[in-house]
């Protein structure tokens, strides 16, 4: 992609992927999931899920799979709140962009 994701962009659809998932979801799908939006690495993935954490939008548990522990992300309430606000705001913003492209050949 050639437009660069600043991180409230990136914050947005991070809380989006993981809103997908009920029960939570964990780090490597969460990653997947994104990489459908946008190109992302895991090392620039597992500072924003930390900060998100921090910042009270997602919660975290671990959850033994094979053997071996797989960290779950979980959106909270405020990360519910969050992620409505980013989405209505995208919509505005989304719009506008279009409309300045409209007619451009």
């Amino acid at each position: 992609m050639v437009f660069n994701t600043g991180s409230a962009l990136l914050d947005a659809i991070v809380l989006a992927a993981v809103s997908k998932e009920e029960e939570g979801t964990y780090g490597y799908k969460i990653t997947q999931d994104v990489r459908e939006a946008i190109e992302i690495s895991e090392s620039t993935l597992y500072p924003v899920l930390r900060r998100l954490q921090k910042d009270d939008c997602l919660e975290v548990y671990d959850r033994e799979i094979g053997g071996r522990n797989r960290r779950y992300y979980k959106l909270t309430e405020k990360g519910r709140i969050q992620l409505s606000m980013y989405s209505q705001e995208w919509k505005k913003y989304s719009k506008k962009i279009s409309l300045i492209f409209e007619g451009v050949a």
